[in-house]
């Protein structure tokens, strides 16, 4: 089953929703946490073991594992892995496995880490935290019962205290420059499947309380058109605070809602200034069009790549122009660290990418 694919009858039909704009993290709290650029040094980089035959079939799910397995060996040629899994989970063969991933002994049900994994804070002192943002999968689009649990049970065998942010969403539906700024689509967080009693300034305030942010960029996105409403991660990332990286078509495709919905972004962000009043330096990446899959709903997102020690991991989808043009920007983009390119593609049938499946651990 692919996770672009809503997963559950009776949602909302697809809906772009109006701009927000640009807001004000409002909150009365004094903000103690600040959670780090992806870019700063990592300790470990977590992973999640897909498990459920139920989600991808049992042919899928093989390859699916398959890919999970090269990103985690890849990303541990860089720094430690720590793959969640059950010891006898399916189809979990440790040595497939690279000496420097550790298997810890937390219960899974998907890949997606990004989304159900923690999101690690630092206090001025330096100490690790975890902000929790609750995970529903997607709008209790699909079981979740493991995952729901993993960031409070991480939090615990780390001995991390836990800041319950009061928002439920996914931390791949949100952008944070580790200088104050958010970058978001409503669509995932202003939604009655997440927070049907919070209006988009109290998840703003909420969120900066538990970040350490005071500015949120909304963008609109799309409600309903996929499981996950459309998070910002495939889309618009930030590099550095002031510097945005977009992957964007060269003009709007009206009977595409996506590329609509992806062009209204970029205008956004073409106006937007930062939590410091900067305005906001835009890089575009390349959209591929000769790609290996031919499946309508694939995420071929080479903004969904992982920022580990030394390195950036990032996909590639047959297309050699889109792919080396893509390489060379993030080359750019990241002097001195490796750029590695991998085939993915059975994650991105599956709806995410390299980004999705990973959660880093500050140092």
């Amino acid at each position: 089953m692919n996770r672009r694919n809503v997963l559950q009858t009776g949602l909302a039909s697809t809906v772009a929703l109006a701009a927000p704009g640009c807001a004000p993290a409002q909150s009365s709290q004094t903000m103690r946490y600040e959670m780090p650029l992806e870019s700063a040094p990592h300790l470990r980089t977590l992973m999640q073991w897909p498990t459920s035959i139920d989600v991808y079939g049992a042919r899928a799910l093989s390859s699916v594992q398959a890919a999970i397995i090269d990103i985690a060996n890849t990303i541990a040629e860089f720094e430690p892995v720590a793959m969640l899994a059950v010891p006898h989970a399916r189809g979990l063969d440790r040595r497939r496995l690279s000496g420097a991933v550790e298997v810890w002994d937390i219960p899974t049900d998907d890949l997606w880490c990004r989304d159900s994994g923690p999101t690690f804070v630092k206090d001025e002192a330096g100490s690790l935290a975890v902000a929790l943002v609750r995970f529903n999968g997607w709008g209790n689009k699909q079981p979740h019962a493991n995952d729901a649990r993993i960031a409070g049970r991480v939090a615990e065998r780390l001995g991390l205290s836990v800041i319950d942010s009061g928002v439920v969403g996914e931390q791949g539906g949100l952008e944070h420059d580790g200088d104050g700024t958010m970058l978001a689509h409503a669509s995932c967080w202003v939604n009655d499947n997440r927070n049907p009693n919070l209006t988009a300034d109290q998840i703003a305030g909420r969120l900066g309380d538990a970040l350490g942010a005071s500015k949120m960029i909304w963008a609109p996105g799309i409600m309903g058109a996929d499981i996950t409403d459309y998070h910002i991660d495939a889309l618009a990332r930030f590099v550095e605070p002031g510097r945005v990286v977009i992957q964007v078509d060269g003009a709007i495709d009206p009977h595409d809602p996506w590329s609509a919905a992806a062009h209204e972004t970029l205008a956004i962000l073409e106006q937007a200034t930062d939590a410091r009043g900067r305005s906001l330096e835009i890089v575009r990446l390349p959209e591929p069009f000769d790609i290996r899959a031919h499946a309508d709903d694939f995420i071929a997102s080479y903004v969904n790549y992982y920022v580990c020690n030394h390195a950036v991991i990032a996909a590639e989808f047959g297309d050699r122009r889109a792919d080396d043009e893509a390489r060379d920007i993030l080359a750019s983009l990241y002097p001195g660290r490796e750029i590695v390119q991998l085939n993915i593609d059975p994650i991105g049938a599956s709806g995410g990418g390299i980004h999705c499946a990973t959660q880093q651990q500050p140092a």
